[in-house]
């Protein structure tokens, strides 16, 4: 009796973690968090610096933004001075309101661009109907007259539109016009139930309408690019029979080619086993356990396994990704590649998740750049 009672608890507290993470997972969007501190400004005639607490973000290479509780951001540079407990930082701008002050608290992020002003990009905002409901889109057009190959670029989960904008700058390099998207539930989209993601299994059809939206509208071609989840709603669209032969190309950063593994790394990366996301499983993709974690739908996890699903791939697709990414193992787009070298290309940055273009934005952009432009010709 008592080694019966015993199982059952362990079989509950498991069943409870289970719901735990995936309710965590799937979270609406939270309120940014100020970890941080300033710990210093230093000042050099018009040279700016901030002295900021260490760790594998504060002191890794490239280049970041440091949002402000209370308003306004700065845009960070190299490191130019290191402690035992603290890193220093130069200060590549400021917007007008941003006011540094020691003891500020502030976020870090690899989001650089707050909004296509701020990445001198010339944006229309519109409204595309989906079937969530007005989806907000940035409508980007090349300083050119451009030409018949549209750019849709999807973000990722818990992130917002403007993090993509990193990747706009390329393809109105290239003459494409983007369209940076929103989709139910991500904080910016129109709000679906309990506004909770369904990690792409929903969203891409949201996606998909925009789609739509640029071929009424004079796309014969397009280019997707996707951030972690954004990459995989954008190769569900790409397998789609619907859009055969209208994708030149898929740009991928920090890409989840594989939900079951992306879970058990996120659960790694907050302390707890890996083995641990095995146990959100049936909270996603059973009909009625789903339900009761508040999801719009059962997540078809096996769909996003792109490595069962590699013979799936049609499209040429490029691959950029960070050794040290923590959400999405680097180790699945590596055995994507491998499957498929006919049609992947794979990059490996020193850097954390989605944060490849900041880790070496000239590398970065020169890669898509050179790779698109033979794929985007008229």
């Amino acid at each position: 009796m008592a080694l019966a009672v015993g199982i059952g608890a362990i079989t509950a507290a498991l069943a409870t973690t289970g719901l735990l993470i995936a309710r965590r997972l799937t979270a609406p969007p939270g309120e940014r968090v100020y970890d941080l501190t300033i710990r210093g400004i230093v000042r050099d005639g018009e040279a700016l610096a901030v002295v900021l607490d260490r760790n594998a973000k504060t002191e890794a290479r490239g280049i970041y933004n440091l949002w402000l509780e209370g308003g306004g951001w700065v845009k960070l540079g190299a490191v130019v001075g290191e402690g035992s407990a603290t890193v220093t930082r130069t200060v590549a701008r400021t917007t007008a309101h941003a006011e540094l002050s020691v003891g500020q608290r502030a976020s870090w992020s690899g989001i650089y661009y707050r909004d296509p002003q701020d990445a001198c990009l010339d944006a229309v905002d519109i409204d595309i109907a989906t079937p969530a409901g007005p989806a907000p889109t940035w409508i980007i057009r090349p300083a050119t007259s451009g030409n018949d190959v549209w750019a849709i670029h999807i973000h990722g989960l818990g992130s917002s539109r403007a993090g993509t904008l990193r990747g706009v700058e390329v393809a109105s390099e290239l003459d494409l016009t983007s369209l940076v998207v929103t989709y139910r539930n991500d904080g910016e989209g129109p709000t679906v139930g309990t506004g909770r993601s369904t990690l792409g299994a929903l969203e891409k059809d949201d996606v998909r309408e925009v789609m739509h939206y640029a071929i009424d509208r004079g796309a014969r071609r397009m280019v997707l690019f996707g951030w972690s989840m954004g990459a995989a709603i954008a190769l569900q669209l790409a397998a789609e029979d619907e859009f055969q032969g209208l994708i030149d190309a898929v740009v991928l950063d920090s890409p989840v080619l594989d939900w079951s593994a992306a879970i058990n790394a996120n659960c790694a990366r907050v302390g707890l086993p890996s083995w641990f996301g095995f146990l959100a499983g049936p909270w996603l993709r059973n009909r009625v356990l789903s339900e009761l974690a508040g999801l719009e739908a059962p997540i078809p996890l096996d769909r996003f396994d792109w490595v069962e699903r590699s013979a799936d791939l049609s499209v040429p697709t490029l691959i950029l990704q960070g050794t040290g990414d923590s959400s999405a193992p680097f180790a699945v787009s590596s055995r994507v590649a491998e499957l498929r070298p006919d049609l992947v290309r794979y990059e490996l940055f020193r850097a954390d998740h989605t944060m490849t273009w900041n880790s070496d934005p000239e590398r970065w952009q020169c890669t898509v750049r050179e790779w698109l432009a033979c794929r985007t010709r008229n």
